[in-house]
């Protein structure tokens, strides 16, 4: 980023290739649609391009722009707060394939079942919790980069994560039926 600051913009692109991808696994687990996620990610990459000078070398740029992100995310959040949208439409060619692709076709199937049923356990747990477990296994962030993007501590930023996986595997067996 320092050296975007100082006029050599085309490097901004190596940053969107590192980090868009990660990006965008977060922001669609955390609105529930890759759609809006992508164009959350975008805003959250023009925003960093267009705030480039005010910067701090001093800090992280990746905890910088994901605290972008997150804000971003929440205001998209609040703005639709409708029903959360499944990531995979019940017409969409995955699902469609499962029929024609046999035993791959079942595996997507199955793939795309387990991953709304994350979706929808995580958007049960309080938010600082569902937000930490995003960062910390979608985003691959280590926890002094989670607690930089959420304004907490780094012990703050690890409780979050114990206490939500905690929640999470307690609200999976509630909802796929496994008593323990």
């Amino acid at each position: 980023m320092r050296l975007v600051q100082t006029g050599q913009l085309a490097v901004f692109e190596e940053l969107v290739h590192r980090y868009r991808n990660a990006l965008v696994r977060v922001a669609a687990s955390k609105l529930g649609d890759r759609q809006v996620a992508e164009d959350v990610v975008q805003e959250a990459l023009l925003a960093a391009f267009a705030a480039r000078q005010t910067f701090n070398p001093a800090y992280k740029f990746r905890t910088w722009l994901w605290t972008i992100a997150l804000r971003l995310c929440q205001k998209q959040g609040q703005r639709s707060r409708g029903p959360q949208q499944s990531l995979v439409a019940p017409n969409s060619p995955v699902v469609q394939s499962a029929a024609v692709d046999g035993p791959h076709g079942l595996q997507s199937l199955l793939t795309t079942e387990q991953s709304e049923l994350l979706q929808q356990a995580l958007s049960a747990l309080p938010e600082a919790e569902a937000d930490a477990l995003r960062l910390r296994f979608f985003g691959g962030l280590p926890f002094d980069d989670i607690a930089a993007a959420m304004d907490s501590s780094v012990s703050g930023a690890k409780q979050r994560v114990k206490h939500g996986l905690a929640r999470l595997a307690l609200r999976l067996q509630t909802l796929s039926g496994v008593e323990s």
